[in-house]
């Protein structure tokens, strides 16, 4: 296992030196990430060293240690802290309890019991990690969300949510045996409203009877074919498979003969939508589409009976069109890429033209769908269109062919990689903007001591993680160690050009303590701000 990092905060630095020195930091299982003088300078320091343990004096200048572990435990509620302090003060220990202090060491530092105390910290650090991996724990977390995990993926596979290149493997996963049928359909099954009767005790538990329905579709339908069972928004829902064993016919009578039984045995009235059935998997939610449809005819031809669609509806020599899943998959790909995922969704479109028995007018239809797609791209990130069809005349010779399906996907992936690329440049020069608009942002209110990271955001309508790595990433410094640099330089003005006590000028730079900002100051000049001002005429 990797060394747990640890920070040491001390204003003492030959304390903090000697206790570097001293430990056999690697053997107890740590590294020391870096070190600071106090409160303030840990917090600055924090978000880039990433400790997993702090050790910190309770009494240090500028921002003692409680305030600075109070401040820790907003932010970084897992840190594990340690408090070495020369005071054995009780009110000190009963708040270093309330802020879930790890330990509480009295100075002089023992390296024999600190390293006790350590080694115990790193026991407990790797209870925490391996109770996070645990593959038995996960495991039986898993096995016992499966039931849930099913009921969820079945709902996405027939709402047209569900990843259909991983259906297959979901299945196995699930065990759901429906794979390798002939056809599927989809039924769904509503429960009419029962009056409440003396002799029937399920009908004075009415939560009980969606279980027991659903307890008897599944003893009837388990001898007969293979199917699975689950609760959609629209009732409970069957995915039969119909194979070489059965028959759709076979499975409609036994859809009727559920809805007698349940009658009989349950006295509970129930009507059964049953849908078109198709030849793939990924047209099932077509068949859950066309189940509910036939639920809607129970006003009509009468509720307690299985409805299906083929009776009441003409049979439809199908539909080709742009769903809306598809269309956000293709949006996806053209506004992050790579050109390998645009091929694949402008060829998998492409492809379900292959398998579709329409009209060829619905084909050019369905192809304008995809190419207005792409236009609508275009228009909501304003987008030349001549630039992105290569010219005005290419988009007219792409819009005649429009009905040569066999080219259709070849025409339009250089069409959608222009996009792409015109969309990351754009992208790129609104991070460079927004980088600008910080900066002025900060020159403009370093003053106030109150400006942070989040106040910074919330003006960029950004969010403060993806702000932090492209600030860094742009100007090559934290956002921290920016603002500070600001403030510096205007209070190195200010000594310069004016006679305002130090005091005066830590306020009008953003620090509300006189004493912190003459150690900042100091830390980066090497000098107090008042010996920098003595020294200015001899510049």
């Amino acid at each position: 296992m990797s060394l747990y990092r640890i920070m040491l905060v001390d204003d003492e630095e030959e304390v903090r030196k000697a206790m570097i020195r001293k430990m056999d930091w690697e053997a107890l299982g740590f590294t020391v990430a870096g070190d600071a003088e106090n409160g303030e300078d840990a917090l600055e320091k924090l978000e880039q060293l990433e400790p997993d343990v702090i050790m910190t004096d309770i009494r240090m200048p500028y921002m003692d240690g409680l305030t600075f572990i109070a401040r820790v435990r907003e932010q970084y509620p897992f840190i594990k802290i340690l408090i070495f302090s020369g005071y054995d003060d009780f009110e000190y220990a009963k708040q270093a309890i309330k802020l879930h202090v790890t330990e509480y060491i009295l100075k002089p530092v023992n390296g024999e019991e600190l390293a006790e105390i350590l080694k115990r910290v790193r026991i407990s650090l790797d209870e925490e990690i391996e109770q996070r991996r645990n593959i038995s724990t996960l495991q039986k977390s898993y096995l016992g969300s499966l039931p849930i995990l099913r009921e969820l993926f079945l709902n996405d596979l027939v709402c047209r949510t569900a990843d259909i290149t991983g259906v297959v493997s979901k299945l196995r996963e699930y065990g759901i045996d429906i794979l390798d049928a002939r056809k599927w359909l989809a039924a769904v099954i509503h429960m009419e409203h029962m009056e409440q009767t003396e002799d029937l005790e399920l009908s004075k538990h009415q939560e009980l009877i969606p279980i027991s329905v659903r307890g008897l579709v599944e003893d009837h339908l388990k001898t007969y074919c293979r199917f699975a069972v689950f609760n959609s928004a629209e009732g409970i829902t069957v995915i039969a498979a119909v194979d070489e064993h059965n028959t759709e016919t076979g499975l409609i009578h036994l859809l009727n003969d559920i809805c007698k039984e349940s009658r009989r045995l349950l006295e509970v009235a129930i009507t059964i939508g049953v849908g078109h059935s198709c030849d793939s998997l990924r047209e099932i939610s077509r068949s859950y589409q066309t189940a509910v449809d036939a639920l809607g005819y129970r006003a009509i031809v009468g509720s307690g009976r299985t409805i299906c669609i083929n009776d009441v509806e003409p049979v439809s020599r199908g539909k080709l069109q742009l769903d809306a899943k598809g269309e956000a998959e293709l949006t996806a790909a053209i506004k992050f890429g790579p050109r390998e995922r645009i091929e694949k969704a402008l060829r998998d479109l492409a492809a379900y033209m292959d398998d579709a028995k329409v009209h060829a007018n619905q084909y050019q239809v369905y192809m304008l769908s995809i190419v207005n797609c792409l236009i609508r791209v275009m228009q909501q990130y304003e987008l030349n269109m001549g630039e992105m069809f290569d010219s005005e005349e290419r988009y007219a010779d792409i819009m005649r062919g429009v009905c040569q399906k066999e080219a259709f996907a070849d025409e339009l992936i250089p069409v959608a990689c222009r996009m792409n690329e015109a969309l990351n440049r754009e992208r790129d020069n609104t991070t460079r903007k927004a980088i600008m608009e910080a900066k002025e942002y900060i020159q403009e209110n370093f003053a106030d001591p109150e400006l942070s990271v989040d106040t910074l955001c919330r003006h960029l309508h950004m969010s403060p993680a993806y702000f932090s790595t492209v600030f860094k990433k742009e100007t090559g410094q934290t956002y921290v160690n920016y603002l500070t640099e600001v403030r510096l330089q205007k209070a190195e003005e200010l000594l310069k050009k004016t006679d305002d006590k130090t005091y005066k000028i830590a306020e009008k730079v953003g620090y509300q303590e006189q004493n912190y900002f003459s150690y900042v100051f100091k830390k980066r000049y090497g000098v107090s701000p008042t010996k920098y001002r003595g020294t200015r005429g001899n510049g």
